[in-house]
């Protein structure tokens, strides 16, 4: 990563600084300077990074010290730059990494004690995999509109319904999952559950494959039985258990976005800086340099934004819903020009297959659709906004 002063910011601590430093070292050696290379078994190569991980230490970010992690709370600024990190080398390790941190974060966040305790040292350890939710064919950003049902059932409850796009779905040990229990329509009337990938009843109706590779799902629960003690914080507080949960990730996945930038930047540079035309480099080109510029803005305006997120809510902020969104939005947007550029300049190596760049782009497209699209994060900033000047 060439640039590194912004490790310097007045938003980082110097132990953020020394984990930067070390995830980046170990992503670097673990996929080497390419890192974007193809996978013919998503789902066991999700596995072996999930196992590398856990070995190196780095899950341990995704849970409370308490319960094998590193910080007392999740440290929102840990994750950015762990996130930010495994981005630039492997897509791939970014999303392993993320889901141990999204899958458990509702648990981490509202659990019981004894579900902390049962579930949250094999996160940390890399030996648990987890899965968050939410998504419903017809329930995408419109959470509201959840339709799974969790029914009470003797000492617990009976669980019916389907969820779609839930990563790490069919690899998963366990899933958080997000049900209609009925104590007021719409939000208000939804719950958080732990569902063990073994109970009887859950089927993995389909596998999804989308242009980047990663473990995705539509998932059937017909009759699960799930125990009272599966149950997350209190009945009736599903959408605020997952909303908070979104408010400490989202930031996050801005940082992915953040490190597949980079990545673009350096090697567009680097492709600059040595392919010739009409008698000079690339990098001698007035409108290059002008595309490098923008890159690079691009690039500082989203870290900004990011570290000031995390620093919000690692100083105690109850919620950064504005703030998170913000990040999440523009970060995203603007991995997606900062990536197009690089294409751009690499020409035909841009989209050809098993360039860095393609990679690049396919990897960052989701990032603009998952936890809240563009245009809900927009939605999300403007309320905020009203609800403050009012």
């Amino acid at each position: 990563m060439a640039d590194r002063s912004y490790l310097d910011w007045p938003f980082l601590e110097d132990a953020h600084r020394e984990l930067a430093r070390f995830a980046g070292g170990w992503a670097e050696s673990r996929f080497g300077t390419h890192g974007f290379d193809g996978h013919d078994d998503v789902d066991a190569d999700c596995r072996t990074i999930l196992k590398a991980l856990g070995e190196a230490g780095l899950t341990r970010f995704c849970v409370p010290a308490g319960y094998g992690g590193v910080t007392d709370t999740l440290d929102v600024r840990s994750l950015c730059l762990m996130r930010e990190h495994l981005g630039y080398r492997s897509g791939l390790a970014d999303f392993v990494f993320a889901m141990q941190g999204l899958g458990s974060g509702a648990i981490s966040l509202f659990g019981t004690e004894a579900q902390k305790q049962v579930w949250l040292p094999d996160v940390a350890r890399g030996e648990f995999c987890a899965a968050f939710a939410l998504t419903e064919p017809e329930a995408g950003s419109d959470v509201a509109a959840i339709a799974t049902t969790a029914t009470p059932d003797g000492d617990g409850w009976r669980l019916n319904g389907e969820k779609t796009f839930i990563s790490n779905g069919g690899i998963a040990d366990f899933y958080v999952v997000f049900a209609r229990t009925g104590e007021a329509e719409g939000a208000r009337g939804l719950s958080a559950f732990i569902l063990d990938a073994k109970t009887p009843g859950l089927k993995i109706a389909e596998r999804i494959e989308t242009i980047a590779p990663h473990p995705l799902a539509r998932l059937v629960f017909e009759d699960c039985h799930l125990p009272a003690s599966s149950l997350i914080g209190t009945s009736g507080a599903g959408f605020k258990i997952a909303m908070a949960t979104l408010d400490v990730f989202r930031s996050t996945v801005g940082a992915a976005a953040l490190g597949f930038a980079r990545r673009a930047l350096d090697e567009a540079t680097q492709r600059a800086r040595t392919r010739k035309l009409f008698g000079a480099t690339l990098a001698d080109q007035q409108g290059v340099q002008t595309q490098l510029a923008e890159m690079a803005l691009d690039i500082d305006a989203s870290a900004l934004l990011i570290y000031r997120a995390a620093w919000t809510k690692d100083s105690g902020a109850a919620r950064i819903t504005r703030e998170a969104a913000m990040a999440k939005l523009y970060a995203t947007e603007a991995a997606q020009r900062v990536i197009d550029t690089a294409v751009q300049l690499f020409g035909g190596l841009g989209v050809t297959k098993g360039s860095v760049p393609e990679a690049l782009y396919r990897d960052i497209r989701a990032l603009r659709i998952y936890e809240g699209a563009s245009e809900v994060q927009k939605l999300v900033i403007a309320r905020q906004h009203l609800s403050e000047w009012k």
